[in-house]
This record gives C-alpha cells, sequence and structure tokens, in this order.
C-alpha cells in the first residue's frame, strides 16, 4: 500500500495534537488522554450527531504490516460484542495513514481513579462492580474473546451506576513478539503488576487468564494495593509466579470470608483450580449477594438515583449533596465509612421514593404495551434481584422482559421502570424504532410529578421522529421538553440525541422553528462534562 511506504508523509506523530481535523465522519474535537498504544480524542460523529472516542494508534505501532493487520482483524472481533457492560467498539478505519478505533464514550472516573479518589468499597458496591465485570468476560468468552489486559484502568465506573470493560479491541491485539519490559526500574504501577504466570512464561491464553487478572484487580480494590509489587516488572512476574498473596480476609476482617475465597480462587497459579469460567464465578458472587447482602439489592440498579426528582424527594437530593461533599473531602478511612453509611440511607430512601412514584405513574399502562406474551426463553430466578443480574449479564430483550414479567407485582415497579430502560435501549440498537417508541412515549406521557423520568421519555421520542423524517413532530416534542430541560442536564446520552435531533431539524425547516439557544444548550450540556477515558 502506497500509505505504507510513505509513513513520514502521511502518519503524523504520535505527540503531535490532532484536535480539530476531520477523520472521515468523525471531527476530532479534544484529546483526552495518551496511552501507551494509543492517544484518545474525544470526537463528534457527523452524520449521527453523536460523541464517540476516538483511539489513534502509535505511529511505531502503524508501521509494522504485521502488527495493524492484526489489530484490524482482531480490534473488528471486539467490536462484536455488544453488552452492557462492555464499551462498545463502533467502527475500525484507517485514513491518511492513521490507524483508529472509534467507540462508545465513556463519562465517568476508571477503577484506578475511583479508588485513589475513594478507596476501597463496601461489600454491596464491591459485589456490583465484580458482578458486571464478569458479565463483561462472560460474553468474551462466548465469543473466544481474551482481553488479557485487565486491570483497574480498563474497568471504567460510568455516572450513571454502570461498570464497562474497556480496550477489548486494543488490549486483545498485543504481539506475542513485543513483550513487556521486565528490566524496567521503579515499576510499581502497569500491566505486569495484573498479568497471569501464563501470561508471564508466554503460554498460550485462554478465558480463564482474565479471571486471573480481575482476580489481582479485586484484590487491589478491595485491599487498597495489589497483592505483589517490586522494583521491576521482574520483580513482580516472579511473585506473580511463585508467591502466595497475603490473605485477603487478613486485611479487610469485615469481608464475608466466601468472597475472600473467591478472589483467592481467581488468583490461583494453575488455571486449572480457577472458576472455569466467568459464568460459574458469577454464580458464586450470587450466592455471596443472597447470602449476606439479601433478596432485595437496589445498589445493583444502574442509574438509581435518576429515578427521584428534586422537587418530590427533597430530602434524597440532600443525601445526594452531602455524599457528594464527603466524597470530595479525600480517601480517609473515617470518609468511607461516612460515604457508604450515606449511601445507603440514600439508596433506601431512593428505593422508597422511587418505587412510591413509578407506582402511581405507571400502575394503570401495561407493563410492556403491546409486546409479545411468547413466552420468555428465559429462566426464572430465585427472586428480582438475581433475575437482574441475569438480565444484566446475558443483555438480551428476553432477559430484562423477564425482570417485569416474572416479577410484575407492584412493589418491584422501580426495577420495571430501569428494565424498560434497558428494553429501549436495546430495541435502539436494534433499529427497532417503533418498540423504542412505545417505550419512550410511555415516559414522555407521565405527568409533572415524575420529570426525570419524562424527560427522557420526551428526549427519546424527538430523537425517534427526528430519524422517522417527521421533523414538525419533533419539534413539537423538544418544545415540549423544553421546560423540563433543567432535569436532563448531565445525562450525556439523551443530551447527545437531541444534539443530533435539532441540528438535522434545523437543516429540513425554518431556522426559527428550532431557535439556536435550544442547540446552545444543548451544546452547553455537552461541553461541560467532565469526563474521563481509559488511556
Amino acid at each position: 500500500m502506497s500509505e505504507a511506504k510513505e509513513p513520514a508523509r502521511r502518519t503524523p506523530l504520535p505527540d503531535h495534537d490532532l484536535s480539530g481535523r476531520q477523520l472521515g465522519d468523525y471531527k476530532l474535537l479534544r484529546r483526552l488522554g495518551r496511552g501507551a498504544m494509543a492517544e484518545v480524542y474525544l470526537a463528534e460523529q457527523c452524520s449521527l450527531g453523536r460523541q464517540v472516542a476516538i483511539k489513534v494508534l502509535r505511529q511505531e505501532l502503524a508501521q509494522d504490516e504485521t502488527y495493524v493487520k492484526r489489530f484490524q482483524r482482531e480490534a473488528r472481533a471486539a467490536a462484536s460484542l455488544v453488552h452492557a457492560n462492555i464499551v462498545q467498539i463502533h467502527e475500525v478505519g484507517q485514513i491518511d495513514g492513521i490507524y483508529f478505533i472509534a467507540q462508545e464514550y465513556v463519562q465517568g472516573m476508571n477503577l484506578r481513579q475511583w479508588i485513589a479518589r475513594y478507596g476501597t468499597p463496601d461489600l454491596r458496591l464491591a459485589l456490583v462492580i465484580m458482578c458486571q465485570v464478569a458479565a463483561a468476560l462472560a460474553k468474551a468468552a462466548e465469543r473466544g474473546i481474551v482481553h488479557r489486559d485487565i486491570k483497574p484502568e480498563n474497568i471504567m465506573l460510568t455516572r450513571s451506576g454502570e461498570v464497562k470493560v474497556a480496550d477489548f479491541g486494543l488490549a486483545r491485539i498485543v504481539s506475542s513478539q513485543e513483550g513487556v519490559d521486565l528490566t524496567q526500574a521503579g515499576m510499581t504501577m502497569g500491566t505486569p503488576l495484573y498479568m497471569s504466570p501464563e501470561q508471564v512464561e508466554g503460554r498460550p491464553l485462554d478465558p480463564r487468564s482474565d479471571l486471573y487478572s480481575l482476580g489481582v484487580t479485586c484484590y487491589h480494590m478491595l485491599a487498597g494495593w495489589p497483592p505483589f509489587a517490586g522494583e521491576t516488572a521482574l520483580n513482580v512476574a516472579v511473585q506473580h509466579l511463585n508467591k502466595a498473596p497475603e490473605p485477603l480476609e487478613n486485611i479487610r476482617t469485615d469481608l464475608p470470608p466466601a468472597l475472600c475465597r473467591i478472589v483467592h480462587k481467581m488468583l490461583a497459579k494453575d488455571p486449572n483450580k480457577r472458576h472455569a469460567g466467568a459464568r460459574e464465578l458469577l454464580r458464586e458472587l450470587r450466592q455471596v449477594q443472597l447470602e449476606y447482602v439479601g433478596d432485595e439489592w437496589p445498589e445493583e440498579l444502574p442509574g438509581l438515583e435518576t429515578l427521584v426528582g428534586e422537587a418530590a424527594v427533597p430530602e434524597v437530593s440532600h443525601l445526594t449533596q452531602r455524599l457528594q461533599a464527603v466524597m470530595a473531602s479525600g480517601p480517609s478511612q473515617r470518609s468511607r465509612r461516612l460515604v457508604w453509611g450515606l449511601w445507603a440511607v440514600m439508596i433506601a430512601a431512593a428505593c422508597l421514593a422511587g418505587a412510591s412514584v413509578a407506582y402511581f405513574g405507571l400502575v394503570e399502562r401495561p407493563l410492556l404495551a403491546s409486546a409479545s406474551r411468547r413466552p420468555l426463553a428465559v429462566p426464572p430466578q430465585a427472586n428480582v434481584a438475581s433475575q437482574w443480574l441475569y438480565a444484566m449479564e446475558v443483555d438480551t430483550e428476553d432477559a430484562w422482559r423477564a425482570v417485569i414479567e416474572y416479577f410484575d407485582q407492584p412493589q418491584y415497579r422501580l426495577y420495571h421502570v430501569r428494565a424498560k430502560q434497558q428494553l429501549a435501549r436495546i430495541y435502539v440498537d436494534k433499529g427497532n424504532d417503533e418498540a423504542a417508541m412505545r417505550i419512550f412515549a410511555e415516559f414522555a406521557a407521565l405527568d409533572d410529578s415524575q420529570p426525570e423520568l419524562r424527560v427522557w421519555g420526551l428526549a427519546g421520542k424527538c430523537w425517534i421522529l427526528t430519524k422517522q423524517k417527521q421533523y414538525e413532530q419533533s419539534m413539537a416534542v423538544f418544545a415540549e421538553l423544553w421546560p423540563l430541560r433543567r432535569y436532563l442536564e448531565g445525562n450525556a446520552l439523551m443530551s447527545r440525541l437531541l444534539y443530533y435531533a435539532v441540528r438535522e431539524n434545523r437543516k429540513k425547516l425554518s431556522p426559527s422553528r428550532a431557535p439556536e439557544e435550544w442547540d446552545e444548550w444543548i451544546a452547553s450540556q455537552l461541553e461541560g462534562e467532565t469526563t474521563d477515558s481509559p488511556p
């Protein structure tokens, strides 16, 4: 290829900031960070009006044709992993000698940053994180994909409470010839801290290698430091091969022994002594959840706090403000105890208030209007919390419907609301606009006592109408949404959809039908977001 022969003229140096450049359908807005393999940019996908993260391959890696072919092949394989707990890859491409991955834009912080800021989590939150990462690895294993670089930096915690595993498209393609510089001085953090023994020895890998790395990550998360550390990567690697970690129960006496055993099982030197797969790990984590947390586990619901409007439940908003103030104060042991105490109170209040609000707003409507009543290809679980965990793991339409249909009692309305929002996401991903619109319309029809749910429905409805080229109707819905816009602040996903809708509507209608203040407000929501993307 001509560009392979002329890299100096066509491939920019890796430390050059590409912000402002057009890369095919993507406008690179600003650089978010740099990693060992790629630079990360926030970009707008012009055709869809959505924000994405663009990872540009480093120049020296782009010069190796064998490496590039593997990069493209295996990144495309990773793009087939569609799951709620995996950062979605949208496109793998090459333009003007620049090799890139366009992927889902994740807002929040990675687990390493979270630990540094807040310290070790309590049992409930730890289980939420562990279960969601295990669900992602189970999905990857089904496709025969080994991540190879599970570590806190590649586990993203979103503002809505979801956990997403990043860099399947990059970590998987590390060349076996590259290896790791095990003589590097001052090695205290980095990939060698989380490598499996078989990785250290260069042996063939299977999904159990990822479980070992997850075990190291979980040990770090729960203890506050990794099980092994040293002055050089070589020193750390030898410990992965020969040294047993300090028992976790000696460090965290508050944790159930069963959870500590699970972590140490993942850390077994022999892959045959680890869990057979991520699904077995999930079953053991569920058992810990049932025994030590209980049947009702509302914290597992992503974005639970968004279900309660400020006006309806001011005491919850007050607790949220106190929680945020404590979280900003530092990672001291005293602060951590206060954080999780407040968190438990806030969740309990939100669950009661949210369930009540959702009940009165939605009880008179069918759980899934016009939904097929065909039998669900999903096994019933012992309780609604386990059913939610199952749905999170398999992430299919039937699985989310099962949360609603198997547990249709009014006290589970909070779960129903969140399950419907997950269904809408699946329908949008599949291009099933009719089914998505039914859910958006149901939420949009709520009264103003539930503004956050209503504005979510209105935003989705506005976007679908624009996709269907019903521009007048879309603008009418946006006008209805406008007085409630403050309840959408911080919801970057819906802000992006609205940005696309308003921009397309302005192209088709008179500019006066889509005032510029609308576009300016949406743009301010997107620009104002604080974003961390995995390097």
